[in-house]
């Protein structure tokens, strides 16, 4: 059911190489069919997005304003919603927003900054939010009311003017909870489109759909793939891949929860991934026996049965420190630290999304209500990149004011510097500066 890798065995590496290595995820039939979206959407505005909607999503809607979403509709689902239901999305609201405000501080509150220097320059930061900013939030088989909450609080946070939300509807159904979430989160904006010509829409703008700054938000490779090719014409988070979790356990933890959390994980699709690591033996045998055991009672069994045997794996290492060397080398989006003493192990970790530290801090918080915005880098990509912050919503312009005194000492190596680059034109607008 699950692949078992033992560091020790000759085997190993090939196994090891097989097992995180990222097929090129983006074939070419979907890329052509994504370019030719963005492409009619970009040149044909709310036409080719109604005609793009009504045929993905099977629905006859007649004109672009049939996309949008009444606000009234936000605030109507918001009342009508189950109360046990609506005092969990407000407990998650509350503590993303707390934490993302923490963060903010914690930068020197997204303040902008200067100082003097010894010549009386004035050099300096100007930091701004940005003034619009479009939320993706899958909605084809599924509806994920904690898309909105980590995407949308902490732009909110940042400061952002407005935010428009883009959620498909298949045969017209908005699923109510998504309504009330973007309600919750103040969001006023939300339009029943998706796949690639939400992304094109967002960032070129129609009649309908307002020209964004930013794209944030998960989605299925055809939105992955719109967001890489837009690129550049409009910022994004990142190129997200499939979910996963590495966990490195020892005998303090229940088998049952941790079979459990790899389910957790696989049950997002068939090429989520699911990493066990121990240095004991007979605590991976448990894994795999509770496994067995619980996998008939799920809802998704046939996806995590999929994911667990195409991506999933149970790793036996010697010791620690090379548990420490693989998740470095997976550099994976969730690491879930199920051991007695986990804090010793922290330090060894170089490359992860979001740690999850200790035997009763579950990856599965992390997704709702921990406080961290669970948009996370997958893939290896935590080697470079970052989870989804208030930084991700402002931008920085340097500011730099010369005195007249300051000028001739900058302008002077200035224009050494230029002279030597070839660049005379840069040299002699520098010597104006300092020969007057």
């Amino acid at each position: 059911m699950i692949n078992r890798l033992n560091y020790k065995e000759l085997e190993f590496s090939e196994g090891f190489e097989n097992l995180i290595s990222t097929e090129q995820s983006t074939v070419q039939t979907v890329e052509d069919t994504v370019r030719s979206i963005v492409k009619s959407v970009r040149l044909n505005g709310d036409e080719a997005l109604l005609g793009f909607t009504n045929e993905f999503d099977r629905v006859e809607y007649k004109n672009a304003c049939d996309l949008v979403v009444n606000p009234t509709d936000l605030r109507s689902a918001s009342e009508k919603l189950d109360p046990i239901v609506k005092e969990a999305l407000q407990v998650s609201i509350d503590r993303v927003r707390q934490y993302h405000l923490k963060q903010k501080a914690a930068s020197g509150g997204g303040e902008s900054w200067s100082f003097n220097d010894d010549e009386g320059n004035t050099l300096g930061q100007i930091v701004r939010s940005m003034e619009k900013v479009g939320v993706y939030v899958p909605g084809g088989k599924a509806a994920y009311p904690s898309s909105v909450i980590m995407t949308v609080i902490p732009a909110k946070v940042a400061g952002v003017g407005e935010i428009v939300l883009a959620v498909p509807a298949p045969n017209g159904i908005l699923a109510p909870i998504i309504l009330a979430a973007a309600y919750l989160c103040g969001v006023e904006k939300v339009y029943k489109i998706g796949g690639a010509q939400a992304i094109a829409a967002m960032a070129y703008g129609t009649d309908s759909v307002p020209r964004v700054d930013k794209i944030v938000g998960p989605g299925n490779i055809y939105v992955a793939t719109a967001k890489k090719m837009v690129f550049g014409d409009v910022g994004i988070d990142m190129i997200a891949g499939p979910s996963e979790v590495v966990i490195v356990a020892d005998q303090s933890t229940d088998p049952d929860w941790l079979a459990m959390d790899l389910f957790a994980q696989a049950e997002h699709d068939e090429l989520a991934q699911s990493i066990l690591i121990s240095t004991n033996p007979k605590l991976l045998d448990e894994v795999e026996n509770s496994m067995r055991k619980l996998l008939p009672e799920m809802q998704r069994a046939e996806i995590i049965k999929k994911s667990l045997e195409g991506r999933g794996a149970l790793i036996l290492v010697p010791d620690l420190n090379k548990a420490a060397e693989l998740v470095n080398r997976i550099a994976p989006e969730h690491l879930q630290l199920a051991l007695n003493e986990p804090k010793q192990f922290v330090s060894s970790i170089r490359h992860a999304g979001a740690i999850f530290v200790g035997r009763f801090s579950a990856e599965v918080v992390g997704d709702y209500t921990a406080g961290p915005s669970h948009v996370l880098p997958t893939s290896g990509t935590s080697r470079f990149a970052s989870p989804l912050g208030v930084n991700d919503f402002q931008i920085r312009t340097s500011m730099i004011q010369c005195s007249q005194r300051g000028a001739i000492k900058l302008s002077r190596a200035a224009a050494i510097i230029a002279a030597e680059e070839g660049l005379e034109a840069h040299a002699r607008s520098a010597e104006f500066r300092f020969r007057g």
